[in-house]
């Protein structure tokens, strides 16, 4: 979605200086903090590099609900849309490169640009078809058919993702992780 808005606004000789000082570059370190849990997001990232989860608290334990890599765009949704404070945490896990652009150049760009909304509600649908999948999988599958589901469909979250953070996201403990491992 970024690279296609890029060249679009390279390509338009009008609006080009105009917004390319709304795309703020910046080279993160792993654990750097760029939404809150109870703040309002006011930024949209798109990584260019590395990779960030989405997780939330839960009596005092951090549950990890989503990882995102290179080419995707991710921000606290709903406190993004209706500015109500976020119920997620986003947080690097490595050291990583994100483009942010705020919240009023975004919805600036999508009026000039109408097919950036529909690749912001591209992105959208696509991020509640994964939310629905986590749930229904956390109902009806068992820890290890949710693990082995991972190493099927996202490899690049076993290969690149702390042992921890991917025993939370399964909904189990890291020792029950290990154990599932040692079966196979």
């Amino acid at each position: 979605m970024l690279n296609r808005l890029i060249d679009k606004i390279k390509k338009d000789k009008k609006n080009r200086e105009k917004f390319n000082d709304l795309f703020r570059e910046r080279e993160i370190p792993s654990k750097t903090i760029l939404l809150l849990e109870g703040e309002t997001a006011t930024r949209v990232h798109f990584i260019k590099k590395g990779c960030l989860r989405e997780w939330f608290n839960k009596d005092g334990k951090d549950i990890t609900f989503q990882f995102f890599f290179e080419g995707q765009a991710v921000a606290s949704i709903d406190s993004f849309i209706n500015n109500k404070p976020s119920i997620f945490t986003l947080e690097s896990i490595e050291p990583s490169t994100v483009i942010s652009i705020s919240k009023e150049n975004f919805e600036q760009l999508q009026r000039i640009y109408p097919g950036m909304k529909e690749g912001f509600q591209e992105v959208m649908y696509q991020r509640f078809q994964n939310y629905a999948r986590l749930f229904l999988s956390r109902i009806k599958d068992t820890p290890r058919e949710r693990y082995e589901d991972l190493i099927k469909n996202h490899p690049e979250i076993i290969k690149r993702i702390p042992q921890h953070y991917i025993a939370s996201y399964l909904g189990i403990t890291p020792i029950s992780l290990s154990r599932i491992k040692n079966k196979k």
